[in-house]
């Protein structure tokens, strides 16, 4: 049997409310120096005559104020989280369940949803809320996934053996992975944020009224529609049946909206996913939001593409196409930042412990992350080049491995660190062509940019020329291996590095951007 893992983050908190269903608890005061603050226990415990693995972490300093406990525990049968006052008396509580949705909330909170019940967790900022997170994933040795993490059941078996497992709160599961990013979004909260994003949503609806004759009186297909905006948005330009396809929980609400808005007869909400669910007609148009970070991550881009089995001949796609657009860089600062996040183990007698022996291991691991933070346009060295994909001819399997060629003629002397990443897409109708950017030199989108750095940094002068290429190839955490070679032709000088696009790392500096 395995052993039953408990963890206890013991965070200071003024105050908690209830109301309309949600329990809101105020983080705000856990203090700043996080780091300082944390102080790990591990010990063994008897609970009813059975034994148990007790892992508390206090994340703040031992005051009087009172202190509320967030308890998640595993079991063989379920797993409960649990909020508990200085008495040990419980607050709040609920078992853990395939019906119960979380996700971060913006930068600085996260929300678990079972029913219509909400536990908020805000935290200062969003330092505080990744370093969260991040205990979590400690308290149960596992990976990180985009925010989130798995937990896995820990046993007396080897660790060779795959350990049986329980769906957990924080769980990112493999068998369903296309819909990890639509249950990320499934939240209001999150929700709320999405459709603040203006760039992006005023150029969804430009593109379609400016193309209102290819709307009106057709019917459209609405892919993971969330909150189903995009529905409203061709009704608005006259379409006569929008069918909106949402596998998520946020389903529901996208239902409500329609009612509310008495447009039941126009926009039928479809539950399930876009490859399960029946039309009874095929459709004029196609929309969709399919775009991760450089275009293709967490690989939405899939359901769109499957989608096409619904339209006619002839038929629109919004967006029409896509241009990933990369060109190489030089920003010192941000490569020894990014090299200095490994400093940790150059720690030579850390409680005794010579750690030193893992810092190249944690610099590999460190460089394998590509970094989403945005930048001023004069650190580029050289013109970008681009990839294009036509969404309505590319076939779903090209999409699997994807590589780009590239020439670049310096334009400025220097260190390359790496190469920058960014999209375009398009959305073409018969009257109006509207694109929506991602590029540095455009307002700052929910995409950001994306860096990947190279393993060692390649000197190069004005009017050399850097090539390589870069090969995007697809794997089974539903993303990309990002594979970039590079080399100044001139000099003969070579670098490259490998990534993993499905664990970016989120540089703090780009949130004040937002």
């Amino acid at each position: 049997m395995g052993l039953p893992l408990i963890l206890k983050v013991a965070t200071r908190i003024k105050s908690y409310s209830i109301s309309s269903g949600v329990v809101c608890f105020d983080l705000t005061d856990s203090g700043v120096q996080w780091y300082n603050a944390v102080c790990c226990v591990v010990k063994e415990v008897q609970v009813q005559g059975e034994v148990s693995r007790e892992q508390q972490v206090s994340v703040c300093r031992k005051r009087a104020e009172q202190e509320l406990t967030l308890l998640i525990t595993t079991g063989q049968e379920a797993q409960q989280l649990t909020v508990q006052d200085a008495n040990r008396a419980s607050v709040f509580q609920f078992t853990v369940s395939k019906e119960m949705d979380c996700c971060q909330v913006g930068g600085q909170s996260f929300l678990v949803t079972v029913g219509k019940l909400s536990l908020l967790l805000q935290f200062r900022n969003p330092t505080d809320m990744k370093n969260f997170q991040q205990l979590l994933k400690k308290g149960d040795d596992e990976e990180t996934s985009r925010g989130c993490t798995e937990r896995d059941e820990r046993g007396h078996k080897d660790a060779e053996t795959p350990s049986r497992r329980h769906p957990t709160l924080l769980e990112t599961r493999a068998t369903n992975a296309p819909t990890q990013d639509y249950q990320f979004h499934s939240c209001l909260s999150q929700q709320h944020n999405l459709l603040q994003d203006y760039p992006r949503i005023s150029t969804y609806q430009r593109a379609i009224l400016a193309n209102e004759t290819d709307f009106r009186d057709k019917v459209v297909l609405d892919v993971c529609c969330l909150s189903s905006i995009l529905s409203f948005f061709a009704v608005q330009a006259g379409a006569a049946r929008v069918y909106a396809v949402e596998s998520s929980p946020l389903a529901k609400f996208t239902q409500i909206l329609v009612q509310s808005n008495s447009l039941s007869e126009q926009i039928r909400v479809l539950e399930g996913e876009v490859e399960e669910v029946s039309l009874p007609e095929m459709v004029d148009v196609i929309v969709s939001e399919p775009m991760g970070y450089m275009l293709l991550s967490d690989r939405l881009m899939e359901r769109f593409l499957q989608a096409r089995k619904w339209l006619k001949p002839n038929g629109l796609m919004f967006p029409s196409c896509g241009d990933i657009h990369l060109a190489p860089f030089s920003d010192e600062q941000l490569y020894f930042e990014h090299y200095a996040r490994a400093s940790f183990w150059q720690q030579r007698s850390f409680y005794g412990v010579n750690l030193s022996s893992l810092h190249s291991a944690a610099v590999d691991e460190f460089f394998k992350q590509p970094i989403v933070d945005t930048f001023d346009v004069q650190i580029l060295m050289a013109r970008s080049v681009k990839h294009c994909i036509n969404f309505k001819e590319v076939k779903e399997e090209d999409l699997h491995r994807i590589e780009i060629p590239f020439v670049f003629t310096l334009l400025q002397s220097g260190l390359v660190h790496g190469l920058a990443f960014w999209f375009d897409v398009a959305y073409i109708g018969s009257k109006s062509t509207v694109w929506l950017s991602t590029a540095p030199t455009e307002p700052l989108t929910r995409w950001y940019q994306v860096r990947c750095l190279l393993q060692t940094p390649l000197f190069a002068k004005q009017g050399q020329t850097l090539s390589g290429t870069v090969l995007l190839v697809y794997n089974n955490r539903q993303s990309y291996d990002i594979h970039i070679t590079a080399n100044v032709d001139q000099s003969g000088f070579r670098s490259g590095n490998v990534l993993d696009l499905k664990n970016p790392y989120f540089r703090p500096s780009s949130w004040c951007h937002s």
